[in-house]
């Protein structure tokens, strides 16, 4: 029961631990951004050192189980570079650094709904309004939008113990900019995520299409970028803060996270696998207040209070998917046999059953009771000599 126990808590803990690593990469990259690294170029090189981190592995795990590749199978894998790390990414990195990671992860907070939604309409959830398991994750995912409404909009009185070291200088215009970014990159990666569940069942090597994905990803932000910056010394990079936040965001917050995200949608779904994101939020703000000396608002901490109430429900309904699931067909089916079964001194009896006879030739059908009892010897005791039935 233990060890039972413990195999269904590594989902859970590892998707946990994954939200610290992105927090990490919020307050890491913000602090580069800050000093003038090009968002572009950071993406760029966040998906090659995901890439050069994830291919060894790949490559000598699954060399025996890859599967064969596809035209629609590599077009999927584009589309999901395109969303994931282009368009997320580029457009999440303007919004950081237009604001502050508490409120660029806030904002964040809406994937969930997005992708409950997005998975809904293309039946990867069911949603049974009558059970009450899914009626707490709809109102579960309803509360973290409550709880990053209320971190955006609602302030108060202001909180500050410690001087800060990350100074945020956005004004309205910035917020309300930031704010259509952040929600156009939370629409992509809500998408990438209902794509890579689709694409998954098609092409079951984790590893290999999250390689695949970085490797498409770094060509294309590499387009992007030379387009962009028209400039090809914006990629030269030194050994500073901008190498380490380019190698933390890439081997920490795509090369390991597309993989865990990857496996566990596969396992529990897209839906499982984005109810996790409003805890980001949460650790940031901690992170930010006592580590980096940065204020919140009480606004802040009444929407982490109603973040974390919203998290936790999903999650209950989610478990609660994965326990009703449980129970096979099969297994009703064998259950039903057991129930109907008569055990005498040893023998398995299975009751007489009604057929009905056809006349090939005539076609007509003609009710015949028929005793097709069927006794299966099992080889028990002598002493055994009840009869039981359900």
């Amino acid at each position: 029961m233990g060890l039972r126990m413990s195999e269904s808590a590594k989902p859970y803990f590892a998707m946990v631990c994954l939200q610290f690593g992105y927090a990490g990469m919020n307050l890491v990259t913000k602090t580069v951004l800050d000093r003038g690294m090009s968002h572009y170029v950071l993406v760029a090189y966040r998906n090659a050192f995901a890439t050069a981190a994830i291919a060894p592995f790949a490559f000598f795990s699954e060399r025996k189980v890859r599967s064969k590749m596809t035209f629609p199978i590599f077009m999927q894998i584009c589309l999901l570079a395109l969303l994931g790390p282009v368009i997320d990414q580029n457009l999440y990195y303007v919004g950081l650094k237009l604001t502050s990671p508490t409120f660029s992860t806030a904002v964040s907070n809406i994937v969930p709904a997005i992708t409950f939604i997005l998975a809904t309409l293309f039946r990867m959830e069911k949603v049974e309004l009558r059970k009450v398991r899914c009626q707490v994750k709809v109102v579960g995912t309803l509360v973290t939008v409550v709880g990053s409404i209320l971190m955006i909009f609602y302030k108060g009185p202001f909180i500050n113990f410690f001087q800060s070291h990350l100074t945020t200088t956005a004004t309205g215009g910035d917020y309300l900019k930031a704010a259509v970014f952040l929600l156009l990159a939370s629409l992509s990666w809500a998408l990438y995520f209902v794509l890579q569940a689709s694409t998954l069942k098609k092409y079951s090597a984790h590893l290999s299409l999250s390689t695949m994905v970085c490797f498409m990803g770094t060509l294309q932000s590499l387009a992007l970028t030379f387009v962009m910056e028209h400039n090809p010394s914006a990629l030269n990079i030194s050994f500073d803060t901008n190498l380490f936040a380019s190698a933390y965001a890439g081997i920490m917050s795509s090369s390991i996270a597309y993989y865990v995200q990857g496996l566990m949608i596969q396992r529990k779904g897209p839906v499982f696998v984005t109810a996790f994101n409003p805890l980001v939020v949460v650790i940031v703000s901690i992170m930010s207040f006592f580590v980096l000396g940065q204020g919140i608002y009480l606004g802040g901490v009444v929407g982490v209070v109603v973040l974390t109430v919203g998290v936790y429900a999903v999650l209950w309904g989610k478990h609660v998917d994965d326990d009703c699931g449980e129970m096979r067909p099969e297994d009703n089916v064998l259950e039903a046999v057991k129930c109907c079964s008569v055990n005498i001194n040893g023998l398995s009896i299975m009751p007489k059953i009604d057929e009905v006879d056809e006349d090939i030739e005539t076609g007509k059908v003609t009710a015949a009771e028929k005793e097709s009892s069927v006794v299966v010897v099992v080889f028990l005791s002598e002493n055994v000599d009840n009869v039981s039935r359900c």
